[in-house]
């Protein structure tokens, strides 16, 4: 019974105090709340009484104080506070105050509301008291209430503050006093919840938006605009997008489009159409004129009898009738005469001498191999990409030496892939990684992370992690309370400061958000790292501690693993490592590939029967092979040799690439001059040897002049580009290839002549020291291969359908491929670059796909005296008195527009922020020591122990400039400005702009500053060069508008330069190349005509290359436009030698042709016949080979960029050259220049033995001479 009379008690007791709570009286003059009561606990804010009567008068000096807080409108009015709660509320004000004072309407209007809730004499009429409790001095407080606000007022409040910048933290105010709010609902709930230790609200407000009881008023009043007609209100531009100026409109990318096709691939289609068209009416019409009888040539009309020709015979197809042709007489040109001449003299010489050649080449090549002795490989991407002359190359210099090199970050992702990855005992995995981390120590100097850190404060590292939230310890964490936590921190980061003072962006440290950031599935952990310069200790330090980060990391791999999650990282040599790794790899693959061209060459070159091993063993002609391919080697080493002697740095492409390159165009000279031997030994069996050499160099060495020259030239061209890793490559390729053609003339005809003398003596191969009787001559007959052009493939290709079916699909391929080329990508993934089992592709598409920052980028000012007004208006912001287009207004205006600037944050402008720290207004700010204007107070000082700044200036400050400090004044309160920290003013600069600023004291001006805001998230190569791009237009923009020299800064903007005029510069080299091409090859061809269908020819390679590079993925940058370069001069080597055996015909060829083949078509089978296996096997085989083995590699970037590209020009080039180019040159080639033989008896007994080789089978030996002697094969 007790009991029970003691609850009936306590209830009558709530119920009482319950009914008490309740404002009952709502009418103009009377109050709902009154004064301060006490706290709810110790640790408690004051809470106000309940207090439903009239309104008081307030004594003299709280109605000093409440005009002092809320304006001169409250000078006449009772009110319902007093002087403490106006104590309260000035403190509270205060806090807003430091935040929003650089918007006049923000400010009003915040006072405004404030002002109203807590002192109107009509606060009844929109203040209900809804929740009552017991204070812990014994009395009811107010512990809920609901605010009734007219919409319309909530919304102006809004829409005044929605805009106004934090520039520290590249943020809006709203994110630190509405919780990041998107209307006016969310931003007056935040306010008026209850986080009494978390400096917000000490009891409930509500804001009811539904009907009011009937007995309530809503607030109204005038709310300002930030874009007030009085200008005492108005805000600036960067706070208000009302007052600011129209950018003018950025030059829209060209869409023109028909249907799905861009305009240009639809003209080109059109245009090939036409073309085609146009083509074929006109071969339909010269077909049907040259069917009539009156058309025929005299000559064969009468050797014909003047009989009809049947339907279906069109001139140029093959007739086995030889009786009926007649060749035309042998004409002579001079330069070809010349070169034949010359040649035939080198030829004879070397042949001769081969001994004093083949040593004079050894010690010319061991001269220029000492540069060896200065050989470097450069690394450095900068340095292999970027120009020293250029302006990204300079602007980073700038950047490096005045604020130092960028930081270095190491960065993980931990990510669920099923569900939300933060947990209660996640959260202590993590503290106890981190503290791991913080205790690990290099393993060479014994180097921790606090000594590498980047500390702006000099109290704490930068470490961005959800455990900073928790202040970095998890005692702090409370296993019931941590979501909570959590959630008010991401919603408002300013309440959360971490030790390093700046505020945590949620998007920074959680990932994968889609419900909230409790719910996110990755968290995001950045250690930030001080850089030094190259090969500095700090450098060596810090490289070495992330060796020992990333050893520790693998295992939190496992350990991860293990809880069912997943984590990625990246240190800052994580990169670099992985690719040096996949070098390493590539490597092997590399050589292998150029091991089985070479083996292949070695075979190639010699007869081999299985038939008669013995004589295979003297036909053999390894021996030839392997000592043409130490050539190819030996000008490699002559190149770089020479060049390094110079100081041109070698790069990875030059070591990987010219081997090939160079393999490329002296295996199929090998071939040449090989094949050209073997010709005239069959015609002049009982010359000399040094005689017949000579002949065939004096045959091949002008076709080898030429495309050297050709090739030489191409690649010198590139010479003149600025991009280091291209210039050197050319200088390399260009001497190589140069080198190589001078051995192969020289060394190689030596060699080639010893070869034919142990071949004659019957000498074996690799053992010369051995002998073998033979029986029967070396040579008979002709390969399979050579038979096959001669009688199948070259009639064929000839006949003048095939022509003209082959002319228009090879030309519309090139259009096709012309119409892909706008479609080629831009850029060079780093996910490409590494191998494809590296940890680093983890950590790149966790990146893509949780990190929701983009990277950060600052626009810097050098040599810019900001001490004077008229420059700091040309770059403020916060002042009524900047520039219509200063700095800080124009970021704000792009940011406005990120699809077209990329600019995704407000700029962090320290001059505002400096200048409003000014602001005596902001008495937590600037403040001197009583007394003293030199000695600054420190930031937790009591406030009669201090001055504010500026507290007496006259004129005050104020938001036009008008008397703020310029010159000595300007530089002595910066210095004091810098310092400051970041609590309680959250204007101090010591944190956000410690690295920001580089002041002279002694000149008293800025020698250099920065203004720091970041991109959107850019998720690709397009994306980080289109954000370049748009950072350097508004570099450009902004520097025009005010005088002001700025330029953008971001650590990826150096590599992306490159990209603004790639295109241009491919163009550019490759119509260079052919210019060159079309001019040498005319020279020395002696013909115009041909030299542009050897040109055009080329040309269409490359097309057709960048064609299939759209269609296959290959992206243009410095790796693909080098390959490009290649094929230039790949190109030239499958063309050259066969254009001139067209110009220049083998007469012994041209004596085997017994079909009616005539004119510039015989030539063109002249042509095939002569040099057209030596390319197929020499350069298209060997290439093909080396390529194929390049499929196995497990580094994507030799995929995409070295097997893909390579392969697609090994088939293209020989297409083209084997193809193509024969049809061309029989439409379109020049007349030809037939070089004279001797005559007499002796040739002509040699020419009809040459002859007799290629007799039908019917027509030769007996069936018991062959197989006396089997012709043996050979391969060409």
């Amino acid at each position: 019974m007790m009991l029970l009379y003691f609850l009936v008690v306590a209830l009558t007791t709530w119920t009482s105090l319950s009914a008490a709570v309740i404002t009952e009286i709502h009418e103009a003059g009377t109050c709902a709340i009154y004064k301060n009561c006490g706290k709810k606990s110790f640790f408690g804010a004051q809470l106000p009484c309940p207090y439903n009567g009239a309104a008081v008068k307030p004594d003299d000096s709280t109605r000093a104080q409440l005009v002092d807080i809320c304006g001169p409108s409250w000078a006449s009015s009772k009110v319902c506070c007093d002087s403490d709660q106006l104590d309260n509320l000035q403190v509270n004000l205060k806090k807003a105050e430091n935040l929003i004072s650089s918007c006049p309407a923000c400010q009003a209007n915040f006072v405004e509301f404030f002002c109203s809730f807590t002192c109107s004499p009509n606060q009844s009429q929109f203040v209900n008291v809804t929740g009552l409790g017991r204070a812990t001095s014994g009395k009811d407080i107010v512990t809920e209430l609901d605010y009734y606000v007219q919409p319309e007022t909530a919304i102006a409040f809004f829409n005044s503050c929605k805009d106004v910048k934090f520039s520290a933290t590249n943020g809006y105010v709203m994110d630190l006093i509405g919780g990041g709010a998107t209307d006016y609902q969310g931003f007056l709930k935040f306010l008026g919840d209850e986080k009494p230790l978390l400096g917000g609200s000490p009891f409930q407000i509500n804001f009811p938006w539904g009907d009011a009881p009937s007995e309530l008023t809503r607030l109204e009043y005038a709310a300002k605009r930030c874009s007030d007609s009085d200008e005492r209100y108005r805000c600036a531009c960067v706070d208000c997008p009302g007052v600011c100026p129209s950018l003018p409109p950025t030059k829209a990318e060209s869409q023109c489009r028909v249907g799905a096709l861009p305009c240009f691939s639809f003209a080109i289609i059109i245009l090939y159409s036409l073309v085609l068209l146009v083509f074929i009416l006109a071969y339909k019409s010269i077909i049907q004129f040259r069917r009539y009888p009156f058309y025929k040539p005299e000559r064969l009309r009468l050797l014909q009898g003047d009989r009809g020709e049947p339907e279906d015979e069109e001139e140029g197809d093959i007739v086995e009738s030889p009786d009926v042709f007649e060749r035309p007489p042998a004409k002579m040109h001079f330069l070809q005469r010349a070169l034949q001449s010359r040649f035939t003299t080198v030829g004879l010489f070397c042949a001769q001498f081969p001994g004093l050649v083949i040593g004079s080449s050894l010690l010319i090549v061991g001269i220029m191999s000492l540069g060896w002795l200065r050989f470097a490989i450069e690394t450095n991407p900068v340095r292999l990409w970027v120009s020293p002359n250029s302006a990204p190359y300079q602007e980073k210099e700038f950047y490096d030496n005045n604020f130092g090199p960028f930081y270095r970050a190491e960065q993980a992702f931990v990510v669920n892939e099923t569900g939300p990855v933060l947990s209660y005992e996640t959260l202590k995995w993590w503290f106890e990684v981190e503290s791991n981390i913080t205790a690990i120590k290099s393993p060479l100097h014994g180097i921790s992370f606090d000594d590498i850190c980047l500390n702006p404060t000099g109290e704490a590292c930068v470490v961005q992690s959800v455990t900073q939230y928790f202040g970095g310890d998890f005692d702090n964490v409370d296993d019931e309370g941590w979501k909570e936590q959590i959630d008010m921190c991401t919603s408002n980061p300013v309440d959360c400061l971490p030790p390093f003072q700046q505020p945590l962006k949620p998007s920074m440290v959680l990932g994968g958000v889609e419900s909230g950031y409790i719910e996110a599935h990755a968290m995001i952990i950045s250690w930030v790292v001080n850089n030094g310069h190259e090969d500095s200790t700090l450098v060596q330090y810090a490289t070495d501690w992330e060796a020992a980060l990333e050893a520790y990391l693998l295992t939190v791999q496992e350990q991860a693993s293990a809880r069912g999650l997943r984590m990625s990282f990246n240190t800052e040599i994580s990169l670099e490592k992985e690719l040096n790794k996949s070098s390493n790899t590539d490597a092997k693959i590399i050589v292998i590939s150029y091991l089985f061209m070479f083996f292949y060459a070695s075979f190639a070159l010699g007869r081999i029967s299985f038939r008669d091993r013995l004589r295979s063993l003297v036909e053999s002609k390894f021996t030839l092979g392997l000592f043409g391919i130490i050539i190819v080697l030996l000008s490699v080493s002559a190149s770089i040799g020479l060049f390094s002697f110079f100081g041109i740095k070698v790069t990875l492409i030059i070591a990987e690439v010219i081997p090939f390159l160079v393999l490329a165009v002296g295996v199929d000279n090998i071939f040449l001059l090989s094949h050209e031997l073997e010709l005239v030994n069959n015609k002049h069996p009982t010359e000399p040897v040094e005689h017949r050499i000579a002949r065939a160099v004096g045959r091949m060495g002008p076709s080898i002049l030429l495309s050297a020259c050709c090739e030489t030239t191409a690649f010198a061209l590139g010479a003149v580009v600025t991009m280091p890793a291209v210039r050197n490559f050319a200088i390399y390729a260009a001497g190589a290839v140069f080198i190589n053609a001078f051995l192969q003339v020289s060394m190689f005809v030596s060699a080639l002549t010893l070869d034919q003398i142990r071949m004659e003596a019957s000498r074996v191969d690799c053992l010369p020291c051995m002998r073998i009787e033979l029986s029967g001559p070396l040579h008979k007959g002709e390969g399979f291969l050579s038979t096959w052009i001669r009688e199948k493939y070259a009639p064929t290709i000839l006949k003048s359908q095939v022509k003209a079916v082959i002319l228009m699909a090879f030309c519309g391929f090139c259009a096709l491929a012309l119409a892909l080329v706008p479609k080629i990508q831009l850029g060079l993934d780093q996910r490409i670059a590494i191998p494809s089992d590296s940890y680093l592709v983890d950590y790149f598409d966790d990146l893509y796909s949780y990190f929701d920052s983009g990277p950060p980028v600052y626009f810097v000012t050098r040599e810019y005296n900001l001490t004077e007004r008229t420059a700091q208006q040309s770059v403020c912001g916060r002042f009524t008195t900047c520039n219509e287009y200063s700095l800080a207004n124009v970021l704000e205006q792009e940011r406005k527009r990120p699809e077209v600037s990329y600019i995704a944050e407000p700029a962090a402008s320290w001059i505002d922020d400096y200048l409003h720290w000014l602001n005596p207004a902001l008495e937590e700010c600037c403040r001197f020591k009583k007394g003293s204007t030199d000695e600054m107070c420190s930031p937790y000082a009591r406030d009669w122990q201090c001055d504010v700044c500026y507290a007496d200036r006259n004129p005050q400050w104020n938001i036009t400039m008008n008397g703020l400090p310029e010159g000595a004044e300007f530089m002595k309160f910066l210095s004091f400005w810098i310092e400051s920290p970041s609590d309680p003013c959250p204007l101090g600069g010591k944190a956000p702009y410690s690295n920001a600023i580089v002041p002279d004291y002694k000149r008293l001006t800025i020698n250099a500053s920065s203004f720091r805001t970041s991109h959107t998230p850019l998720r690709s190569q397009d994306d980080f060069i289109k954000g370049y791009a748009s950072a350097r237009r508004i570099a450009e923009s902004i520097s025009r508008e005010t005088g002001v020299e700025v330029f953008p800064y971001s650590v990826f903007y150096i590599f992306f330069d490159q990209y603004g005029s790639i295109f241009t510069l491919t163009t550019t080299l490759i119509v260079a190349a052919e210019a060159a091409i079309f001019v040498i090859s005319s020279v020395l061809l002696a013909s115009v005509r041909t030299g542009v269908v050897v040109t055009a020819t080329v040309a269409m390679i490359v097309i057709d290359i960048m064609g299939c590079m759209a269609l296959w993925g290959i992206s243009l940058n410095a790796v693909s436009l080098v390959n490009l370069v290649i094929c230039v001069g790949i190109g030239v080597e499958f063309c050259s030698h066969i254009a001139r055996a067209y110009m220049v015909p083998n007469v012994d060829a041209l004596a085997l042709n017994r079909s009616r083949l005539k004119g510039s078509d015989e030539r063109v089978w002249a042509a095939l016949v002569s040099v057209g296996g030596s390319v197929f096997c020499g350069i298209t085989l060997t290439k093909l080979i080396g390529v194929t083995v390049l499929a196995f590699t497990r580094s994507k970037i030799f995929e995409v960029y070295y097997f893909r590209m390579w392969l697609t020009l090994v088939v293209v080039a020989a297409s083209h050259g084997l193809i193509f180019l024969p049809v061309a040159l029989s439409y379109f080639g020049g007349s030809d220049y037939v070089i004279e033989e001797e005559h007499g008896i002796n040739s002509d007994i040699a020419a009809r033995r040459y002859r007799s080789l290629f007799e039908e089978p019917d027509r030769a030996e007996s069936e018991e001479e062959d197989e006396e002697e089997p012709e043996e094969g050979r391969q060409n």
